[in-house]
């Protein structure tokens, strides 16, 4: 016999699951010190204005007026800023002219922590199954983490942290070989991979700049995302991976930062890792049974709809708690 309910107990429940809602994105203070409340509505916002511009695909107008607007951005919230720009040669012998957009916040600390995120979208939805050669949104596959940065720099303006905190937009991540490529095109000497531009050029001409640490965001703000512990991740900045993963735990995030190992990707962490010997780990969406990037990954599904205020304050959130409370 199935049980019957009151509309008084189903009120309760009702409640109950709205309370226990609003948990999950409201901040808690964990640790010694006051974290400032992220807001996932304005880092939504953010994603979706660099969306308006239209695909920031290298060499084109959206490109070149999202990169002012970014640095424009970065500027009003009190960053120190630096463009590095720099040409660069595609896998497909186009020549492009790209911009590595750079905040410094707190310039005088010397204990420094690194964020990043690519700020360019990729030319081609190769893994689209019907329009694989047109350009998408890319509103996770880079404009996610971009918004994410550019809500932490507004924080930064009103409350600033113990810690100096620099920014890194990289440009040309996503020009990479296409996905239906049978053999790996070579690449010129002097250049390890097609993919990740501007990280490679930034660590063979970032002077004497070091950090504590660095976070890169790649994929960061999609609907139902979950965030694994990446390989090369584990491999080069295990301490890292631990510190975010036990912050987002204690903020009662387990079910977005899961603490379960997966496979290692190439992303621009790697080359802050073995090249400029700064342990950064990667934030980036695995979903079981498909792996990482999501079905979205490439293809003309990667637009706001997959955008998701609440993973979007979920992973700011655990982000600020990590820098609010270094010393």
């Amino acid at each position: 016999m199935r049980p019957t309910c009151s509309l008084f107990f189903i009120s309760i429940v009702l409640v109950s699951c709205e309370k226990s809602k609003e948990k999950q994105t409201e901040s808690v203070t964990v640790g010694a010190v006051e974290v400032p409340k992220f807001n996932g509505d304005s880092a939504y916002f953010f994603v979706d204005h660099q969306v308006q511009f239209g695909p920031r695909v290298p060499n084109t107008l959206p490109h070149r007026k999202a990169g002012d607007y970014l640095i424009a951005k970065l500027t009003g919230y009190g960053g120190t800023l630096h463009v590095q720009e720099f040409e660069a040669t595609t896998f497909d012998k186009q020549r492009l002219n790209l911009r590595n957009i750079i905040a410094n916040f707190n310039p005088g600390n010397q204990k420094r922590i690194l964020l990043a995120a690519h700020w360019d979208t990729r030319p081609f939805a190769d893994k689209d199954s019907i329009r694989m050669d047109a350009p998408f949104d890319g509103a996770n596959d880079g404009a996610s983490g971009v918004g994410i940065l550019l809500e932490i720099a507004r924080q930064l303006k009103k409350t600033p942290p113990s810690a100096g905190v620099d920014i890194i937009l990289f440009d040309g991540e996503d020009w990479g070989e296409k996905n239906n490529e049978t053999k790996r095109i070579p690449t010129p000497e002097g250049l390890d991979s097609w993919w990740c531009l501007g990280s490679q050029y930034w660590v063979k001409h970032k002077a004497n700049y070091s950090a504590y640490y660095g976070i890169l965001l790649d994929m960061a703000g999609a609907k139902g995302s979950h965030f694994y512990q990446e390989g090369e991740s584990e491999k080069y900045a295990p301490k890292i991976v631990e510190k975010v993963w036990n912050t987002a735990e204690q903020l009662g995030y387990s079910t977005y930062f899961v603490k379960q190992n997966q496979g290692a990707i190439l992303d621009d962490h790697v080359y802050v890792n073995e090249m400029a010997n700064i342990p950064m780990i990667d934030i980036v969406d695995y979903q079981p049974g498909i792996g990482y990037f999501g079905d979205y990954h490439h293809s003309q599904k990667d637009n706001m709809k997959i955008i998701s205020k609440e993973t979007l304050g979920v992973t700011g959130d655990v982000l600020m708690h990590v820098i609010y409370n270094e010393e």
